[in-house]
């Protein structure tokens, strides 16, 4: 299998998601792409912004991509195994100063707060500008492909083709599944979070560049229909919609089919099961639809063997 370096430049970073884009490199099923990244707000450094850039061509989330898989066609599926990320040295977060219902309910749209962050991808810490001491946990926030009609689309809600998932359980070792919207697959990666709570509750994690990502992505045969993930830790079903009751939905019926097809039970059982040792938990509530999403750990369901 072969390893791509994508550079950090002009032509190979971009603002939206489409499947007009132009693939920056073409690659095959198995091949591992590597690449560094801007932070979301496309900074090179603490309150510099990247030029040239585009006000409408890049007004969401600067993404490396797109890439090319060959084979992959829409209705497959696209396993994107997550071998590396390393945060860059410096990130920031905040809170309040701008409009947005939830900040609107707590009082807080005005008198708002920015830390910035010293981080140490070799200890996995970070320290703010006020001295306090938080351990990392790096993810990538956006990972995913366009939506299979023709124009531009905003980077910001995910989707069932992934995108903007924000999911803090995404870490090294996962491998995240997901349908393939469009021929070529067109997937794009960035949006580098140091660290995040489940939530995402202030709209912003310890936002920073993306030093060193290693993605390997192949073509599965695992059929779905939303995304899943294996991580480390649990299998994790998503849901997304608008409202918080569907997207639960959603992650709850995507979890019955993974504990049907893992567990080889029925769907009833599953969902009684399901009751006594999946977690669900609130992914992020500030991408314009809701995100929620099931964990089920790896030894939740040990069945003893008939002898």
């Amino acid at each position: 299998m072969t390893l791509h370096e994508i550079p950090l430049e002009r032509r190979t970073l971009h603002g939206h998601f489409s499947r007009d884009l132009e693939p920056v490199v073409t690659i095959d099923s198995g091949d591992t792409i590597a690449f560094a990244c801007l932070d979301s707000g496309w900074n090179v450094e603490p309150g510099t912004k990247y030029e040239p850039r585009d006000p409408e061509l890049d007004a969401g989330h600067a993404l490396i991509g797109p890439v090319e898989v060959r084979d992959a066609t829409a209705g497959r599926t696209l396993e994107v195994s997550v071998d590396r990320v390393v945060p860059g040295a410096w990130g920031w977060c905040g809170a309040g100063d701008w409009s947005t219902p939830l900040n609107e309910r707590l009082g807080l749209t005005t008198g708002g707060v920015y830390l910035h962050w010293e981080l140490d991808a070799t200890s996995g810490t970070g320290r703010d500008d006020r001295g306090r001491e938080l351990a990392l946990r790096p993810f990538l926030g956006v990972l995913g492909m366009p939506p299979p009609e023709h124009g531009m689309h905003s980077t910001t809600p995910p989707r069932i083709w992934g995108g903007n998932i924000d999911c803090k359980e995404l870490v090294e070792g996962t491998r995240l599944y997901l349908p393939v919207p469009v021929d070529g697959a067109l997937f794009s990666a960035g949006d580098c979070h140091a660290r995040q709570g489940d939530g995402e509750v202030s709209q912003l994690a310890i936002e920073c560049p993306l030093e060193r990502g290693e993605l390997t992505l192949r073509l599965s045969e695992l059929e779905v229909g939303t995304p899943i993930a294996w991580t480390p830790e649990a299998w994790v079903t998503f849901g997304f919609h608008e409202d918080l009751d569907e997207a639960a939905s959603i992650a709850l019926d995507a979890m019955l089919e993974l504990m049907g097809r893992e567990h080889d039970v029925g769907r009833a059982d599953a969902l009684a099961l399901a009751s006594l040792v999946v977690d669900f938990r609130i992914t992020q509530v500030v991408n314009e639809v809701q995100g929620v999403h099931a964990l089920l750990p790896h030894d939740a369901l040990a069945f003893p063997t008939n002898s």
